[in-house]
C-alpha cells in the first residue's frame, strides 16, 4: 500500500525521506518533487527497480530514464569525463535545469535500458529531491505520469496516474512544471543542444561554444537525440530528453556515433 508524506512538515519530511530511501533499497518506486515536475524514481543500480519504473509508466527499454544526482561528485562517478566544457556548465548551472548527456563510465554495473553507452545526468534544484539523493545516491528518474499523459505538478496528480505501483509519495505541494530542463549532448567533439528549456541558448553561449540543430556544420554528424515525447519534464519544443529530469527529464539517451555512445 502506498504512503504519502507531507514534506511541508519538518518531522513528516524527515520520516518520508527515511521511508523513501528504505523503499528504494527494496527495489520499490518513489515519487518526489523536482524543480520542474514530480518524478518517479528507482535505484539506478537496481535493474529490477528500473524495469518497474518503465513498466509503471508504460514505456519500453528504448526510452531509458535520466539519472538525478545529489552532488557533482556523484555525477562524476557516472561518466567517463565531463571535460572542461562540462565542468564549466556544471559550475554555472548546477543544481538546476540543465541535463548533460555524456558517455557512461565503462565500469558501471547497471541497466537503464537501451542507452548506447551514454547517460543523461542532472542535479535538480529542489531541497527534498537533494535530501533524498544525498541519502540514496544516483536515482533513475522519469516524470511521474503514464506515458502519453500530462506530467504531474502535484503529488496527487502523480498518484492518480501511478497509484499503487509507487510505494512512497513525497508531497511538497505544487512544483513549477511549465518548462523542461535544457539538454546538452557532450558526447561529440562539439557540444550540441538537444532540447531548449529552462537554461536559454543565449545563457549557454555565454559559457561555451554550442552547436544547435540546423546550425551545425554539414560535415559534423548530428547525434540522434531520440527525444521522448513524454520527458522527465514537459518539453518546451525536449528533460528531461530522458527524459529529468528529468526528475527530467526522460532522456532516451542519444548516441554520439553509430554505436560508441543521453539520463
Amino acid at each position: 500500500m502506498s504512503a504519502r508524506f507531507d514534506c511541508s512538515d519538518p518531522a513528516e519530511r524527515a520520516l518520508g525521506i527515511e521511508e523513501a530511501a528504505a523503499a528504494l533499497r527494496r527495489g520499490e518506486l518513489v515519487v518526489l518533487p523536482t524543480d520542474t515536475v514530480y518524478g518517479v524514481a528507482a535505484d539506478a543500480f537496481d535493474p529490477a527497480g528500473v524495469a518497474g519504473l518503465l513498466a509503471a509508466k508504460g514505456r519500453g527499454r528504448q526510452a531509458p530514464p535520466p539519472v538525478l544526482v545529489g552532488t557533482v561528485r556523484a555525477a562524476s562517478a557516472l561518466v567517463q569525463d565531463f571535460g572542461s566544457v562540462g565542468e564549466d556548465l556544471i559550475d554555472q548551472f548546477w543544481p538546476g535545469g540543465l541535463t548533460l548527456v555524456c558517455r557512461a563510465a565503462p565500469s558501471l554495473v547497471w541497466d537503464l535500458g537501451d542507452t548506447k553507452g551514454t547517460v543523461a545526468v542532472r542535479m535538480p534544484l529542489h531541497p527534498v529531491a537533494l535530501d533524498l539523493l544525498k541519502r540514496t545516491g544516483p536515482l533513475a528518474v522519469s516524470s511521474a505520469n503514464r506515458t502519453g499523459e500530462r506530467s504531474a505538478s502535484t503529488a496527487q496528480e502523480a498518484e492518480e496516474q501511478l497509484g499503487g505501483s509507487v510505494a512512497v509519495y513525497l508531497d511538497d505541494g505544487a512544483v513549477p512544471g511549465s518548462t523542461a530542463s535544457t539538454i546538452v549532448d557532450l558526447t561529440g567533439t562539439v557540444p550540441r543542444l538537444l532540447r531548449a528549456g529552462v537554461v536559454s541558448i543565449e545563457r549557454l553561449r555565454e559559457v561555451i561554444a554550442l552547436a544547435v540543430a540546423g546550425e551545425e556544420d554539414e560535415d559534423e554528424p548530428a547525434a540522434d537525440p531520440m527525444v521522448d515525447a513524454d520527458p522527465d519534464e514537459p518539453a518546451a519544443d525536449p528533460i528531461m530528453v530522458a527524459d529529468e529530469e528529468e526528475p527530467a527529464a526522460d532522456v532516451p539517451v542519444p548516441a554520439a556515433d553509430e554505436e560508441a555512445s543521453r539520463g
